[in-house]
C-alpha cells in the first residue's frame, strides 16, 4: 500500500498542472495552455510546431504558421 501511495505522489509531481482541455487551440499539434502566464519559446520544449491565429503567446513571430522555429 505504501508503494502505491508513493507511485501516485510521483505521478502527480510529474503531471503538468494543466489538462488537455486547457490546451490552447492556436497550437493544435502540441498542448500549450492559454495565457496567463505569457510563455516564450525558451520556456517550452516544443519546436517547429503548427501555429494558428490568434497566437496568444506570439510563438510565430514571422507569421509563417510555424512556432519556435529552430535556428540553423
Amino acid at each position: 500500500m505504501v508503494g502505491l501511495a508513493i507511485a501516485i505522489v510521483q505521478c502527480a509531481l510529474l503531471t503538468p498542472s494543466w489538462s488537455a482541455s486547457s490546451c490552447d487551440a492556436a497550437y493544435p499539434d502540441v498542448c500549450i495552455p492559454s495565457p496567463p502566464p505569457d510563455l516564450d519559446c525558451k520556456e517550452i520544449t516544443f519546436r517547429n510546431f503548427r501555429v494558428l491565429s490568434p497566437d496568444p503567446h506570439r510563438f510565430d513571430r514571422d507569421k509563417d504558421g510555424i512556432g519556435c522555429e529552430s535556428r540553423r
